[in-house]
């Protein structure tokens, strides 16, 4: 039994080729996708797994987004609550239409594939707890990759497109607020601004598995990037988002010790 990452990768090309690459949100979802692909078996292999599972990570970060795409084509947009779980259609489209053979001929994987992609986007703390431990191991290596790669992208794409317009003006929510000192953990229902997706992505440094991954966001200076590129008027407001920023780092650095 075996898999093959580079046919795996041809039939990742093939596939996009339905959707057009000049649109902005399906060109931004291609390079996530490889860019997870890359970070799931760089973590992979630092955890020192067997070849077999390095591949089988990256194969489930080549297949963890491609719902995105039909969620694209028919919606136009990125965010599930408007449109379709993202994860449940990409399973949809490999499983149901048996896309996956494409990608993987044995179906040896297919449990850990399916269910690795169903929880990548989850909350932690909704995260299916009858997973045996393989299983478990593929969700959080494809949870650590994925959101390793957000923050490259909070970093590197527009704000205006990622957090609104105005948001030197916008207000935080006082429950996304405790929730993010005293839960560790957002309610995505309490998300009404900008600055309340921000907390929400310095939250995700509760929501790392591995040491590989916090290290990175620690070398590469992501939140401190991130943090930087809000300009915030209000005085109340900037203080409120400062306290986050500051918990978020030292959350870090005591994670590392």
């Amino acid at each position: 039994m075996s898999i093959d990452i580079k046919n795996a990768r041809i039939e990742f090309k093939n596939y996009i080729k339905n959707y057009n690459p000049n649109d902005p949100k399906i060109a931004l979802k291609i390079s996530h996708i490889e860019r997870v692909s890359s970070k799931a078996k760089a973590i992979a292999e630092s955890l020192n797994l067997s070849e077999e599972d390095v591949k089988l990570a990256e194969l489930i970060g080549l297949l963890h987004d491609i719902g995105r795409f039909e969620q694209i084509r028919i919606y136009n947009t990125f965010m599930d609550k408007d449109s379709v779980n993202h994860a449940e259609y990409g399973v949809k489209v490999l499983f149901e239409d048996n896309l996956i053979r494409k990608f993987v001929k044995e179906d040896t994987y297919d449990n850990i594939i399916k269910k690795a992609i169903l929880n990548h986007n989850k909350g932690y703390l909704d995260i299916d707890k009858d997973l045996n431990e393989r299983e478990l191991l593929h969700t959080k290596l494809i949870r650590d990759a994925d959101k390793l790669d957000i923050f490259y992208v909070l970093n590197n794409e527009n704000m205006q497109v990622i957090y609104g317009n105005n948001i030197q003006n916008q207000k935080i929510n006082k429950e996304v607020y405790r929730e993010f000192f005293e839960d560790k953990y957002i309610n995505y229902k309490n998300i009404n601004s900008g600055l309340d997706l921000a907390i929400a992505h310095f939250a995700y440094v509760y929501d790392f598995n591995y040491k590989f991954t916090l290290q990175k966001i620690k070398d590469d200076q992501f939140l401190t990037k991130l943090y930087n590129r809000f300009e915030i008027e209000n005085h109340d407001t900037k203080e409120d988002f400062d306290n986050v920023y500051n918990f978020a780092k030292q959350y870090l650095n005591n994670e590392l010790k």
